[in-house]
């Protein structure tokens, strides 16, 4: 069962029941006028008005999560479907849920789609299986196929730039290829090693304990008073950056071969919202973030966790990193350098984030609770300094 409530008007709900269908997964279209349901094993996927309560079918959805897409306007969405095992693209109108077009792929496996940022293509890839990425527009022509090798597991992750003009392909095998939208060829690979090694123009910073400096010189206290606090939980402990030279070997972990969905690859990958950088994590190295410049096409920075990064996400008004660990603090990156930011209120843990649309603000998620953190606007000059 789904309920929804409106926040102007209190009065108004709504809840919607498949019935023995099931709900795997909800959605919201981007009017926020309908929602979108997946029922359970894939059955169907309806589309449910909460104008005129009418709803439109779509059979045979091939995921509950994924594989559907909206383009950036709101007026066409993409859903993938799998029938007689084939993988078929259905293009809807968001205006009237018609179904504008029906063409198949060339997959084994759809994984997952994605509009570009334009509107002006469409891009599938195949499941780990079968290293395959496929770009077509919307009428169902294909525009490229890439495949950059055969044997081994395949794509991971993929990411257009917000300019469009990007296409960044993250794989198994600890690579990230970044393909021109004029050729779709590649024009950039970029390796994860786990050992860095001079010649290298990237900072470093390895986040390390923060050493408590206190004078206890002029300090003096009771014996009752020690012995009553003796079990008292510690406090927060204070982190910062340092920054490391090369070359520098980072912890990294070998997957069992005898396991499925090895943990290695190019799992975690965003692109900054002026399109210059992008983030990737490695899943052997969980605990370091490379930040590649593409407008360079090296590396500009590394940051060394001490815990596995859980979320990393893009300042959507400036070139501004903010990534999580699961511990109490925030870690930030600019051009300009790095830094860590204390979380004050008590055992709270960030395990996920997100940034409001004007990036003043900044949704910081812990198991059971949640919090909000103002954000200051980094002035446009560059010589803006962490101490800021």
């Amino acid at each position: 069962m789904i309920q929804a409530w409106s926040l102007t008007q209190p009065e108004w709900t709504c809840k919607i029941d498949e019935g023995p269908a099931g709900i795997a997964y909800a959605r919201w279209s981007p009017d926020s006028r309908h929602i979108l349901t997946t029922s359970d094993f894939q059955l169907r996927l309806t589309v449910w008005s909460l104008v005129n309560t009418a709803c439109v079918h779509v059979q045979w959805p091939k995921h509950a999560s994924k594989g559907i897409s909206f383009t950036q306007d709101g007026k066409f969405a993409a859903i993938c479907t799998r029938r007689d095992c084939k993988d078929y693209i259905n293009l809807l109108s968001c205006h009237t849920w018609e179904i504008m077009g029906v063409f198949a792929v060339d997959t084994l496996d759809l994984a997952d789609i994605e509009w570009s940022p334009d509107d002006s293509a469409i891009v599938i890839w195949d499941s780990p299986l079968e290293y395959k990425v496929l770009i077509y527009s919307p009428d169902g022509r294909c525009l490229s196929k890439y495949q950059a090798y055969e044997s081994g597991l395949g794509v991971k992750t993929v990411s257009w730039s917000p300019c469009g003009q990007f296409l960044a392909v993250g794989s198994y095998d600890q690579m990230l290829r970044v393909l021109n939208h004029l050729t779709w060829k590649t024009f950039a690979e970029f390796l994860h090693l786990s050992t860095v090694r001079a010649p290298c123009y990237a900072a470093v910073f390895k986040e390390v304990d923060e050493p408590l400096q206190l004078d206890m010189s002029e300090l003096c206290l009771s014996d009752d008073f020690i012995q009553g606090n003796s079990d008292a939980p510690e406090g927060h402990v204070q982190v910062r950056y340092e920054v490391m030279e090369v070359p520098i070997t980072l912890p990294s972990q070998k997957p069992p071969a005898d396991k499925p969905n090895p943990k290695q690859g190019v799992g975690l990958m965003s692109w900054s919202k002026d399109s210059q950088y992008i983030c990737t994590r490695n899943d052997s190295m969980p605990t370091a973030v490379w930040i590649w410049d593409i407008h360079r096409l090296e590396l500009a920075a590394i940051l060394v966790q001490k815990d596995p990064i859980r979320a990393a996400a893009w300042d959507p008004t400036c070139p501004r990193l903010v990534l999580c660990t699961g511990s109490s603090h925030l870690y930030m990156w600019t051009p300009s350098g790095a830094y860590c930011v204390s979380n004050p209120l008590p055992q709270f843990s960030v395990t996920d984030l997100k940034w409001n649309s004007d990036g003043s603000c900044l949704l910081l998620k812990d198991k059971e609770s949640f919090c909000c953190a103002a954000m200051p606007i980094l002035p446009e000059s560059s010589e803006y300094s962490s101490d800021d």
